[in-house]
């Protein structure tokens, strides 16, 4: 039999690694360990340091950066060591993710337990995961030549790719575990529809606010700060001012910030309207998730926010934002014939 139970638990453990390798950037990202690994070595790039020789090359490369000579000149080896192994974690990880995606791929291919459109889909997952690891690079150098913080633009395109590789790595997975669906309201498939794209933005504008450092000014709830619900600077930071909402702090916090009210009163909607028309046990259970967990990342957002983003808390939510943009695919998904 084709496409058997093997290939769908491959795929998921596929999604399981990459949710990992999601909270392990975060991590990786909150505790500034990005930039220790200057270079870029696929297979003698697995192990780390061994002796403290090793430790010691490694970290003189790390000074030859400006994140050690403008930040972080204080820096012992022993610190070194501490941002190092993030960074080294999540570089694993990556590499175990290729190595877990190609090699059962090609067994299962000679085996001829794929169909072709599974084939097909397959193929674009392993290219998906072949730009992600580029993107990851890409970003990391951009860090490694004036400006000791990369490019938040290069963090949202990694991060989102890692986010929507996952997303469709589900709903692989989803086509072939309910191989059968059904037809269903369309005006309610393009409302979820609508709420994936909405979500996806949200996403992206919160890798903008990780990368800018976002979180760490104006941490009022409900407003901005001053009793303002929009903050001066929100207009002031940039010029041309559309700039502002891409490149400026107050900007991007202000258009995070608010985006998610957008997304709460969307899933909101799409809870409502699923009460007026016909849904299985299964389809009403996934909308009741999909809602308790915008409204558990909402909460979420608003306590990293007046707390100044502690490490847990952010890693937090953004696992949260995961589960929430699973829960939206696996909806979709069942109201998608």
């Amino acid at each position: 039999m084709k496409d058997n139970k093997k290939v769908i638990y491959w795929l998921l453990t596929g999604c399981t690694l990459i949710f990992i390798m999601v909270v392990v950037g975060g991590i990786t990202r909150l505790t500034h360990s990005g930039l220790s690994i200057s270079n870029y070595k696929l297979i003698s790039g697995t192990l780390p340091p061994m002796n403290d020789t090793e430790w010691e090359a490694a970290f003189d490369l790390y000074k030859q950066y400006p994140e050690y000579q403008k930040l972080n000149q204080h820096f012992s080896v022993e610190d070194f060591k501490d941002i190092y192994f993030w960074e080294w974690i999540h570089r694993v990880i990556g590499r175990f993710i290729g190595v877990v995606f190609v090699i059962p791929f090609f067994y299962f291919l000679l085996k001829k337990q794929l169909t072709k459109s599974t084939i097909k889909k397959c193929i674009l997952l392993l290219f998906l995961g072949g730009f992600q690891g580029f993107l990851g690079w890409y970003m990391v150098k951009s860090g490694l030549v004036d400006n000791p913080d990369v490019s938040h633009y290069r963090l949202a395109m990694h991060l989102t790719t890692a986010f929507i590789t996952f997303a469709y790595t589900f709903w692989v997975a989803m086509d072939l575990w309910y191989p059968h669906k059904k037809e269903i309201n369309s005006k309610f498939r393009n409302l979820l529809r609508l709420g994936l794209g909405i979500l996806v933005i949200q996403i992206i504008w919160g890798a903008f606010v990780a990368g800018l450092d976002a979180g760490w000014i104006h941490n009022h709830w409900p407003l901005m700060s001053d009793g303002k619900l929009i903050h001066e600077t929100v207009t002031i930071e940039q010029n041309p001012v559309w700039k502002n909402f891409v490149e400026g702090k107050s900007g991007v916090q202000f258009v995070h910030r608010y985006l998610a009210y957008v997304v709460v009163a969307i899933i909101g909607l799409i809870w409502w309207k699923s009460r007026n028309i016909p849904v299985t046990v299964l389809q009403q259970k996934a909308i009741h998730i999909l809602l308790g967990l915008v409204l558990l990342q909402f909460v979420l957002g608003v306590f990293t926010l007046i707390l100044r983003v502690p490490v847990v808390l952010g890693v937090l939510h953004q696992v949260v934002a995961f589960f929430l943009l699973a829960a939206m695919t696996f909806t979709l998904h069942r109201f998608s014939k």
